[in-house]
C-alpha cells in the first residue's frame, strides 16, 4: 500500500462524528485492528527490505573489493570490476552505488510510513480520552 492511499484512509477514519460520540467510541478497538494490522504489515516489509539491502551491500562489496567469482558475476549479469581500490576507500563506491542508493531510498520511504503508522495508532489510543473530553464539555454546557 502506498503513503498516499494510507493518508486517504486515515483523513476519513479519523473523522469524529460529534453528534454520535457513543458510536464513534465503539469504533475505537475496529479503527485500532486496521491500523494495527497495516502497522504489522509495513513494518515486515521494512525489515525485509533491510535483510535485502544487507544481502546486495555484501554483493556489492564483494564486486568493488574483487573478491565476487566469475559464475556470480555472470549470474548478477554484471561486469568484472577491474579498478583496484583501497580498503579505506571501498565505502566511497559503496555509498555511491546507483543501486544501492536506490534501496537506501525505498528503504527511508517505508521507515516514513512506518512512523507515519505508528503515529496514528498512538492519535486513535488517544481517541478515548477525546471523546470524553468532548463529553464532558458538552456537560458543562448544559450545566450538569
Amino acid at each position: 500500500m502506498n503513503f498516499d492511499d494510507i493518508r486517504k484512509y486515515v483523513q476519513e477514519d479519523m473523522q469524529i462524528d460529534d453528534t454520535q460520540l457513543d458510536l464513534e467510541s465503539l469504533r475505537i478497538p475496529q479503527l485500532h485492528n486496521k491500523y494495527l494490522n497495516l502497522f504489522h504489515d509495513e513494518r515486515l516489509k521494512l525489515k525485509r527490505m533491510r535483510y535485502e539491502y544487507a544481502s546486495s551491500y555484501k554483493a556489492k562489496w564483494e564486486y568493488y573489493s574483487g573478491k565476487m567469482s566469475e559464475e556470480e558475476l555472470q549470474s548478477r549479469e554484471w561486469e568484472p570490476f577491474d579498478l583496484k581500490i583501497l580498503k579505506q576507500d571501498l565505502d566511497k563506491y559503496l555509498d555511491g552505488d546507483a543501486d544501492l542508493i536506490l534501496e537506501k531510498q525505498k528503504i527511508t520511504y517505508q521507515e516514513e510510513k512506518v512512523s507515519y503508522l505508528e503515529s496514528v495508532l498512538k492519535s486513535i489510543n488517544n481517541r478515548n480520552w477525546e471523546i470524553k473530553n468532548a463529553i464532558e464539555w458538552r456537560k458543562f454546557l448544559n450545566g450538569t
